[in-house]
């Protein structure tokens, strides 16, 4: 990407202003968190652009600052507070992290009397410069809108997946929601590179179950781990067994027995970036025009259910595993396939 499509990008997605604050925040390796060369790039790729919004700072008129903390060593686990206090302060947290930092983002920017808007970056490659930062964000914000209003016609999601599984999840008693590339005004907080639509499932906690009963989520979420294919297996929106022979498997046992939280189905997503592509890398992955599924915390979503982690689980064309058909159950009793081949179907969306 070229320094004046860099600038554009700015002003396009974060709108700086003269006179803000704008913190590009950072996470490194320590103790037993052990440091990569993907990890060192991003440590370097935010330093350009660090360099490059000082510049713009200049023209504007806002100054920009870095910070580094130590690596949490798991997505979506809580930053500590004296770092959240620091970060309130700022009118723009750009956070291109190792492990998401996400939900705490989302806490800062939406808490009352908030000064802060956050993108929060876990994961992003400078490589993504040429594909999925290169989106039209106009053409993004209007396909995500659409899904948006679509989930929130829903009342389930059947999916069948290409290893032959299948699983339905309850979109009752939620609302959906849209990250589309617009990170300039207070209060927002986006994933980017962005462009994707969510909704939570009914999680069926104790405050609804007596009037709206048990969660109807249920079925087998197939998830491959280095050539190694496990499945959860799924009732009442919780992740009540994992079926694999081999280590990592026994691993997933154990850590979903540490916490029982992280059972929790958090997320139905759909990618709708078209310049994304798919590499394994879960923030570039997710945003490919397909599914996605998340475990553990969905309160940063409009779940109810918190926990120590969130992690997404991709599905669209070209991972091991895919999502071949989605359909959505509308309030009608109709049916919409959103999803065809494990592809997004963007003609339904303009």
């Amino acid at each position: 990407m070229k320094d004046e499509e860099r600038k554009k990008m700015f002003k396009d997605v974060f709108a700086p202003k003269s006179g803000e604050k704008i913190l590009f925040l950072i996470d490194i390796p320590h103790k037993n968190i052990k440091d990569t060369d993907v990890w060192r790039a991003r440590r370097a790729m935010a330093q350009d652009w660090y360099r490059a919004f000082k510049e713009l700072g200049k023209e504007i008129g806002f100054s920009v600052n870095l910070l580094e903390y130590n690596a949490t060593g798991m997505n979506s686990s809580p930053l500590p507070q004296t770092l959240v206090d620091e970060l309130r302060v700022n009118h723009l947290v750009i956070a291109m992290t190792e492990y998401s930092a996400t939900p705490t983002l989302v806490h800062i920017s939406k808490k009352e009397g908030s000064i802060t808007r956050c993108a929060s970056m876990p994961g992003v490659e400078k490589r993504m410069e040429e594909t999925a930062f290169k989106a039209d964000y106009r053409e993004v914000r209007r396909y995500a809108n659409a899904i948006e209003h679509m989930l929130n016609n829903a009342v389930g999601a059947s999916i069948v997946f290409s290893t032959g599984d299948n699983l339905y999840i309850d979109l009752r008693n939620r609302i959906a929601g849209s990250d589309d590339g617009d990170c300039s005004q207070t209060g927002q907080c986006i994933n980017f590179p962005s462009g994707e639509a969510w909704k939570t499932p009914y999680e069926a906690t104790p405050e609804e179950i007596s009037e709206f009963g048990p969660s109807k989520t249920e079925g087998i979420m197939p998830v491959s781990y280095d050539n190694e294919l496990l499945k959860f297996i799924i009732r009442n929106n919780q992740i009540i067994k994992v079926i694999g022979e081999d280590e990592k498997a026994e691993e997933m046992r154990i850590f979903f027995l540490e916490e029982e939280t992280r059972r929790n189905i958090a997320e139905l997503g759909i990618g709708c970036n078209p310049n994304a592509v798919v590499t394994g890398n879960v923030l570039e992955d997710e945003k490919v025009g397909g599914l996605h599924i998340a475990y553990g915390m969905s309160v940063h979503l409009g779940g109810k259910v918190k926990s120590d982690m969130h992690q997404d689980i991709c599905y669209p064309k070209g991972l091991p595993v895919e999502s071949t058909t989605l359909n959505l159950i509308n309030k009608n009793g109709s049916k919409t396939e959103l999803i065809h081949k494990a592809m997004l179907r963007y003609e339904l969306l303009k």
